[in-house]
């Protein structure tokens, strides 16, 4: 399994409208095969801080949600939600429950 952590500096004023697009997103990635969780998260002691915790099947799974046309897209949606630089760990599963 692998893991994949994203830290998003959002603009002020512009989280909400973060999460709609990525709630839009996850309409779509929901129906990847090997996509085993996708899910946002908001971190309490900065709200203009979102968390992205994602989990696949394998190496195909990832390659595949990253080269599917709709991720393409919200990429490009995201530069304006941006007030930094992502801060993205990919992580290998060592145990889970």
């Amino acid at each position: 399994m692998i893991g994949i952590y994203v830290k998003l500096p959002i603009k002020e004023g512009k989280v909400d409208e973060c999460i709609a697009a990525f709630q839009e997103l996850m309409k779509s990635v929901g129906q990847e095969e090997g996509c085993l969780l996708y899910s946002l998260f908001k971190d309490k002691k900065d709200p203009n801080t979102l968390i992205m915790m994602e989990r696949y099947k394998d190496k195909d799974a990832l390659g595949h949600h990253g080269s599917t046309e709709y991720f393409k897209a919200f990429q490009g949606k995201m530069a304006g939600f941006l007030a930094g630089a992502p801060e993205m760990k990919i992580l290998e599963e060592v145990a889970s429950i």
